[in-house]
């Protein structure tokens, strides 16, 4: 009796691991696109990226039988699947059946891969929207088809070609609940063509789809003869990404890390931004404006001929040029610019309004400068279009404002490069993110206004009054006695034959800052420019004694920044709140307190005490005659 052989009905670990290796190769070279969704509250943002997900085969077995359950516990379908269970995660997500944060999912096809961002339609969530746009390639607008746009259609589409999105899709949802009706979707469309034609958007791709019920996403539906454009996936999959048209522009890397592994190899490592360079290539670096020519270009897979835009390698030189981190490697015959100067537009994303003259920190690409923002020109009424008067942003305000830097910065305007124009302000003293920001141009005084050298200099003005400047910079309450304890400092010191000038904060709002008030965007601006004064009175070799409630943190530390290391002697003036208001010379607390004088530090505006002053006067222990001899002494010993 012969054996009977069967042949093996499963591969072999080897047959396996091959076809892994092979399927791993084929997605490796697979494109990328980022995309989001938004609109208006209850358009299906979140329905039809689960039916994405659904139709894409991204959902495991475990996760559908959780969703089948979910849907019936807590969905909106009745029986059916509810695909936005999908992406809304959070609790609140699903008990109010809206999105909050941005939730961010992974799919992809035989052609492409997707990173796709579902944002949330609320106004009051407009800074989470932006922050899913800024890496987006294209933005799905979706619409409910029984209501038309609306005005967080409009919000959204403003944003979107702000930020740069110029592949938009218009889709036209839920036209199962309409019937599948041609002459609505027309109407919609011929809606939104003038609006996005009064915003700048020249061109979109509109589309009848139902989320739920699968129309127009995978293929052609049956229940939309009339329509004949592509499915939503096909467009998807054919629509070209950012990363191809950057390849096309000129050369731009910014330096993330100088790699030095050791004393044989030097290399300067980043993400191209925009197009691509090989070795030979001389290139630029700025802001120094060195240059030299590329002679490796090196990957953890080994050295490569060229690369392009959205490659990450380290770069080397022929040349020992100096090149940090923020510096920017560019093409030489055609660099970008450097200015310190700008216009831009804001989108202001924390809770507490924007303060005109205060300081920041500004990030941009891998540079991190120290930016003032000016007040703004106009704030945009995204509904209507308008420019409106404002003297600050409020939370998800839009405005456009002109900023100046400490130093001069790379740049390019937003609208030719995201890396290089778009950037974020960072609260100095929270660290929390408050704005992001698009620069449009440098202004031309940035270019035209350059310091002007003299020969006698700021040590000629000390050596003749023969001291060292420094600035006294009295603080605290109103009725503290910062005013009565300054005047004696400076008498004594005139005794002593030391050259002072006292800037007190009442005398100072008669001429300098008479045009300003007491709300905090002017009260930063009231210290911005007495900063600047005494600076200019630090120049000329003066002992400069101010005396300014100055309630806010960040703008003490701005001024001190302003001056020589060790010239910013901060004294703390330690009065309670008790015994300020107690002593109500100017009988202010009074009025504070019945209603008339708005906007009064340690009423109904903050005071921040300093964490660490140089010196401390604590007014219920030492009089105002021993207060003054103490910071006499701590000045000249």
């Amino acid at each position: 009796m012969t054996d009977i052989i069967a042949e093996p009905i499963y591969k072999t670990d080897a047959l396996i691991a091959q076809d892994i290796d092979q399927y791993l190769k084929v997605h490796e070279h697979k494109t990328m696109l980022r995309f989001i969704t938004c609109g208006s509250v209850d358009d299906g943002k979140s329905t039809l990226i689960g039916r994405l997900l659904y139709d894409s085969k991204m959902i495991f077995e475990d996760q559908l039988a959780a969703l089948e359950a979910d849907s019936k516990k807590v969905g909106t379908q009745g029986q059916d699947i509810d695909f936005a269970l999908l992406v809304d995660g959070l609790a609140a997500e699903r008990e109010q059946g809206i999105t909050i944060d941005v939730a961010y999912r992974f799919f992809n096809t035989e052609k492409r891969k997707f990173i796709v961002a579902d944002t949330p339609g609320h106004e009051q969530y407009t800074r989470n929207m932006v922050t899913g746009a800024s890496t987006a390639d294209l933005a799905v607008i979706l619409i409910d088809a029984r209501k038309g746009i609306l005005t967080q259609t409009r919000r959204h589409s403003y944003l979107a070609h702000l930020i740069g999105i110029r592949n938009i899709v218009l889709a036209v949802n839920k036209m199962d609940l309409v019937g599948y009706d041609e002459a609505v979707f027309d109407k919609i469309v011929a809606d939104y063509t003038v609006f996005a034609r009064s915003i700048g958007i020249e061109h979109f791709v509109a589309m009848p789809i139902s989320g739920f019920k699968g129309d127009n996403i995978t293929g052609p539906s049956e229940n939309t003869p009339w329509y004949r454009g592509p499915a939503l996936i096909e467009h998807l999959e054919t629509v070209e990404v950012n990363a191809a048209t950057d390849a096309d522009k000129p050369f731009r890397m910014a330096v993330q890390w100088v790699n030095r592994p050791n004393l044989d190899f030097r290399g300067f490592s980043g993400q191209i931004a925009t197009g691509s360079v090989k070795p030979g290539d001389t290139v630029r670096v700025l802001p120094s404006g060195k240059t030299s020519t590329i002679t490796r270009i090196v990957t953890l897979d080994g050295d490569l001929d060229q690369a392009v835009a959205g490659q990450s390698v380290t770069l080397c030189f022929a040349d020992e040029v100096d090149c940090s981190r923020g510096d920017v490697i560019a093409a030489s015959d055609n660099p970008p610019q450097a200015a310190d100067q700008f216009e831009s537009t804001l989108v202001w994303m924390a809770d507490e309004e924007m303060l005109p003259g205060r300081s920041y920190w500004l990030k941009i690409g891998t540079q991190m400068v120290t930016a003032t923002i000016q007040q703004p020109k106009y704030q945009v009424n995204v509904n209507t279009m308008e420019h409106l008067a404002a003297r600050t942003l409020e939370l998800n305000a839009i405005g456009v404002a002109n900023l100046s830097t400490d130093r001069q910065i790379v740049f390019e305007p937003y609208a030719a490069n995201r890396t290089l124009g778009g950037f974020i302000l960072i609260d100095k003293i929270t660290n929390a993110t408050v704005a992001a920001g698009m620069l449009h141009f440098s202004l031309r005084r940035a270019q035209n206004v350059h310091w002007q050298a003299t020969d006698v200099g700021r040590d000629s003005h000390a050596a003749l009054k023969n001291q060292k400047p420094a600035v006294l910079w009295f603080t605290g309450l109103s009725g503290a006695g910062k005013s009565t304890i300054a005047n004696l400092v400076e008498k004594k010191l005139a005794r002593m034959n030391r050259h002072t000038f006292l800037l007190d904060g009442d005398n100072v709002r008669h001429g300098l800052n008479k045009d300003l008030g007491f709300t905090d965007a002017d009260r930063v601006e009231n210290i911005r420019r007495v900063g600047e004064v005494a600076k200019l009175m630090t120049d000329a070799g003066l002992i400069v004694i101010t005396a300014f409630i100055s309630p806010f943190r960040a703008e003490r530390d701005m001024v001190r920044a302003m001056m020589q290391p060790g010239e910013f002697i901060e004294v703390h003036i330690d009065t309670s709140l008790a015994d300020a208001e107690a002593r109500d010379v100017k009988g202010l607390y009074k009025k504070a307190r019945s209603g008339q004088l708005k906007n009064f530090t340690g009423i109904d505006s903050p005071y921040e005490a300093p964490e660490d002053p140089e010196i401390r006067i604590d007014t219920a222990v030492v009089t105002a005659e021993e207060a003054a001899d103490a910071i006499v002494a701590r000045l000249i010993p």
